[in-house]
């Protein structure tokens, strides 16, 4: 694709555009903020990924996963900033998703130690892993304030922090876990998934694109699960003091 072509398709940021400011909806300013800021930051990316790659240096590897575990992390955070360490919290299941799914890969030569199958691969699981733990916190800390009388009864009658949240815990994990398995039931007959179709579009094999396809789409139900996981029992014990008592302000 030229750059000629790609310029093109801002036709399809021209429609939201006028969409909102026909209904007044008010977007414009975020519409055009989030089309610039893509377009920089794909295309930076592009040219550090090159330079990445035809490098081939184990060093700009490691950084080039830590920035995006430490971008997610710090994305992730906002929906969780009344948790005492959530940041911390959070960058720990990160690095702990990535080093249990690149041991497996790498473990078993299911790809090649290459920064060209690494950090594609860690991006794409570290941004699941990222909106899986926004999407936990999200409903975490709804059921917490819901159900907070509850919570403050079972700890009075002498249960304990685990067991006073232990269905809001369950429920919140389930929760944030179900977008992923229900997209993944009708992978292939509704949507055709991104690394799949851009292998195609490139002129691979569509037999060799779904195998890879398949490969993310198994490590996704993995980082799914531990994101939901790690961040909720991380989490839960910081909701009590020392007295196993719910702090007053721990959600809101």
């Amino acid at each position: 694709m030229t750059y000629t072509n790609l310029s093109l398709t801002l036709f399809f940021v021209l429609i939201p555009l006028v969409l909102s400011k026909s209904l007044k909806l008010g977007l414009e300013r975020d519409t055009i903020n989030a089309t610039l800021r893509s377009i920089i930051q794909l295309l930076a990316v592009g040219y550090v990924l090159k330079f990445i790659f035809d490098a081939q240096s184990f060093v700009f590897m490691v950084l080039m996963i830590s920035l995006m575990i430490l971008t997610a992390t710090l994305n992730a955070r906002k929906k969780g900033k009344a948790i005492k360490g959530i940041t911390w919290k959070i960058a720990i299941t990160l690095i702990i998703i990535e080093a249990v799914t690149q041991g497996i890969l790498l473990g078993f030569e299911i790809v090649p130690a290459t920064a060209q199958y690494i950090i594609p691969i860690s991006g794409m699981l570290i941004g699941n892993s990222m909106v899986l733990s926004i999407l936990f916190l999200n409903r975490f800390t709804a059921e917490i304030e819901s159900s907070r009388n509850q919570i403050e009864l079972i700890l009075s009658l002498g249960g304990t922090p685990k067991q006073a949240v232990h269905r809001q815990l369950i429920n919140a994990i389930r929760a944030s876990l179900i977008p992923t398995i229900e997209s993944q039931k009708t992978i292939g007959l509704v949507q055709l998934p991104g690394m799949m179709s851009g292998q195609i579009i490139g002129g691979a094999d569509p037999v060799q694109a779904v195998q890879f396809q398949l490969l993310i789409v198994f490590a996704l139900l993995t980082t799914a699960a531990l994101s939901s996981i790690l961040v909720g029992f991380f989490s839960y014990p910081t909701l009590f003091s020392e007295r196993m008592q719910l702090i007053k302000n721990s959600t809101s």
